[in-house]
């Protein structure tokens, strides 16, 4: 089974298909650096094993899902460069390590949006640890 899908800087457009939440042995899902459109797939949450989720500088817009707050083997979150608005919600909060989590790392662009428990923002590219 795949364990690691690493599609960076490859050109891609269109939307991130729900389908990538069955693909249960994943590890690490890294997305950056493409075009990608829509909203990040709630079903993303779906993977129970997800320890990196890098999807930096694409063109998501929406809210970031609850359902990654299901990810409890996550380390590694990177959402900045995305066109994202509204609230890192609570349960992805509750992943980090201070909270007796496993997320040791949690950027976003904290221009757009709000992010008590990021580890780092990022304006206009350039990010700052906190």
């Amino acid at each position: 089974d795949l364990q690691r899908l690493e599609l960076y800087d490859n050109l891609l457009t269109g939307s991130v298909p729900s389908e990538l939440g069955s693909m249960a042995r994943l590890y690490t899902l890294s997305l950056s650096s493409n075009s990608l459109t829509g909203s990040i797939p709630s079903e993303l949450g779906l993977l129970a094993n997800l320890q990196v989720l890098w999807l930096t500088d694409n063109l998501f817009t929406g809210s970031i899902p609850s359902e990654l707050g299901w990810l409890t083997d996550l380390k590694y979150l990177y959402l900045d460069g995305i066109s994202l608005i509204g609230t890192v919600p609570d349960e992805v909060c509750a992943l980090r390590d201070f909270n007796g989590g496993n997320l040791t790392r949690l950027y976003a662009d904290c221009d757009e949006v709000e992010c008590p428990c990021c580890t780092h923002c990022c304006f206009t590219g350039k990010c700052e640890v906190i």
